[in-house]
């Protein structure tokens, strides 16, 4: 073998490992962004499945209540605007509301021990308790693969690829300041 043979295979040997080199740092950043993509799938799901609660949990305590309405409405409205909501900051922030509403509707319960004793609202309670933890457990995720594709394409090489190809930062799903707050209930 000649000089030039050997040169041309060293060319192409380097060519081959720089090919397989930047389709497989592009295959992982699109790998991260399906997994955010899937995450946040999952989140939506969750939420859909607390939407669903909702209708039936307002009916059983409207049940046993009469002078709530200012909850209901509360609770029906969050409800709406989660339904609406598309981006994270707008699910983000529905959530929150939605959540502050559930609790304001809950501490409501807490005054009926009838209802409280209901098998219908007991069952839907048990079910909004499981919906909440499958959210919990959900955003963490997402979190968790947002983390990631966002290191993969702020560091080198994903850097270089992020900007080629126009990968973007995804956003965090965060509990809003005003969800951590303790709902405040005066009768």
């Amino acid at each position: 073998m000649n000089n030039g043979s050997k040169s041309f295979l060293v060319v192409v040997g380097v060519l081959v490992v720089c090919v397989l080199f930047f389709v497989g740092s592009y295959n992982s950043l699109v790998s991260k962004q399906a997994a955010v993509e899937q995450q946040y799938s999952n989140i939506d799901t969750q939420l859909q499945r607390r939407s669903d609660l909702i209708p039936n949990l307002v009916n059983t305590v409207k049940g046993y209540t009469d002078h709530e309405n200012e909850v209901f409405t509360e609770v029906t409205e969050a409800r709406e605007k989660m339904m609406e909501a598309n981006t994270v900051a707008e699910k983000s922030e529905a959530d929150a509301e939605v959540s502050g509403a559930l609790n304001k509707l809950i501490a409501i319960a807490e005054s009926y021990p009838e209802l409280k004793s209901d098998k219908v609202y007991v069952s839907l309670m048990d079910e909004l308790a499981g919906t909440e933890n499958r959210i919990s457990y959900a955003r963490e995720e997402y979190n968790a693969a947002v983390t990631t594709y966002n290191k993969a394409i702020r560091t080198f090489p994903g850097a270089l690829f992020a900007n080629m190809f126009g990968f973007e930062k995804s956003e965090l799903f965060e509990a809003k300041e005003s969800a951590k707050d303790v709902p405040e209930v005066s009768f």
